[in-house]
């Protein structure tokens, strides 16, 4: 892995369930407006909300641009005015079907896989060291098991842990996507300074 890389990709995902806007696309879309500093190169892409598809576009982000960072935003439909910040992904217990009606082989991610992957990136400290107008923040090591979880622990595996997931609540009058956009920008520029105080 090129650990010289200065591209992270951030990802949302599209439509799911009544949420034809979906706020994850929406405020990783404001954050691309924004950018993350001009030392680097930011690449956005939307994840369809289906188990292979999601899996199969995370397994090319790190083979193909081997970025330093690989940040997936997903909605949580329950948080209300609330940013979650996952710390580790799960390999086991996908019981729930997709909207193409696919469940997982045995319910799990990767066959040969550990039960559970932590990303590099420590939430705890993450969350002590910053606060984002508007929006609480909180950490949670239960990313739900559904796409959300899956995507993530995929990515925690083939990136080596390199990966980080943050679930946004849907969009509201309170909550827009400029204020998720915001508070993205805000949070990966904070998980930025993890990677670099980490060197080689």
């Amino acid at each position: 892995m090129d650990s010289d890389s200065n591209t992270v990709v951030v990802t949302g995902f599209g439509p799911f369930r009544q949420y034809l806007v979906n706020s994850s696309w929406e405020a990783v879309k404001e954050l691309s407006k924004r950018g993350l500093g001009e030392n680097i190169d930011l690449r956005i892409m939307q994840l369809p909300a289906v188990y292979q598809k999601a899996k199969e576009q995370v397994f090319k982000i790190w083979t193909t641009l081997q970025p330093l960072l690989t940040v997936h935003v997903g909605l949580a439909s329950s948080a209300k005015a609330l940013i979650i910040l996952e710390q580790c992904g799960k390999n086991k217990g996908y019981q729930e079907m997709d909207g193409c009606g696919f469940r997982p082989e045995g319910g799990c991610c990767m066959l040969d896989g550990p039960e559970k992957i932590e990303s590099t990136i420590n939430m705890k400290t993450l969350w002590k060291n910053i606060s984002v107008e508007g929006i609480d923040i909180i950490f949670s090591r239960d990313a739900g098991r559904y796409i959300c979880d899956y995507t993530y622990y995929t990515s925690l595996y083939y990136g080596n842990g390199r990966a980080a997931f943050i679930h946004v609540p849907p969009l509201s009058n309170s909550v827009t996507a400029e204020l998720l956009g915001k508070a993205l920008q805000t949070i990966i520029l904070e998980m930025l300074k993890q990677c670099g105080e980490e060197g080689e």
